[in-house]
């Protein structure tokens, strides 16, 4: 998915066969806890959020749709550095009436913009190299206001059967059905993300496992251990 020249409408198609995959699997859940703390900080303020490697932007509208049920005042955007993801993603978000924002951006050759209290990244690490995946944690580190937050693919024998079976039941897209067990190749271990936490200077940060064969890796500016 992330060759360039990719069909447009090949990777329409494989952008929502993974949004299937997130919905079914609640992607975007492993955000709100912290979206919840950080808003009951300061109830009055409006809290900016950026998802970073947004794709199609399903995780964006998850969080939006979340926030309106919850009377949470969110103003979420998300990057990506297609340009086809962010026009999926904007008429997308314009449709079901969501306030969400969206524009292109390369998050490893240029520094995130800041402003933002929560910095978020889904199923982008593995996508990554090892130095290219510690500059993405030290760039959203620097932005973020208050916290980063990294939810990915633990690399197991487990999730490459869960992911084998999932994208064929889910989605027709040949890129998706590849691209899926790819990625968990590529997948880092929770070893490896600690590793490339302590080298980005992540003081403090602290890693979870979640079903599917997951994991959430938070970091906060001022408290250790958040």
């Amino acid at each position: 998915m992330d060759q360039p020249g990719l069909d447009p409408q090949a990777h329409q198609a494989a952008l929502l066969g993974l949004a299937r995959i997130n919905a079914l699997t609640r992607s975007a859940s492993c955000f709100f806890p912290a979206i919840r703390r950080l808003a009951s900080q300061d109830p009055s303020r409006r809290l900016r959020i950026l998802d970073v490697a947004c794709g199609g932007g399903d995780t964006v509208r998850a969080i939006a749709r979340q926030g309106r049920r919850e009377g949470i005042d969110l103003e979420v955007h998300g990057c990506d550095i297609s340009a086809e993801a962010v026009a999926l993603a904007s008429a997308a978000a314009r449709e079901e009436g969501l306030e969400a924002h969206f524009f292109q951006a390369d998050a490893i050759a240029a520094p995130l913009p800041g402003g933002y209290h929560l910095i978020t990244t889904s199923l982008f690490l593995h996508h990554l190299r090892e130095s290219n995946a510690e500059t993405l944690l030290r760039s959203m580190a620097a932005a973020t206001l208050d916290q980063l937050l990294v939810h990915d693919l633990i690399r197991s024998r487990l999730d490459l059967l869960l992911t084998w079976i999932g994208t064929r039941l889910l989605s027709r897209s040949a890129i998706v059905h590849i691209d899926g067990p790819l990625s968990v190749g590529g997948a880092f271990q929770l070893d490896e993300v600690a590793h490339l936490a302590t080298a980005a200077g992540l003081a403090g940060a602290r890693i979870s496992r979640f079903w599917p064969e997951r994991f959430l890796l938070s970091w906060s500016r001022d408290v250790p251990n958040a």
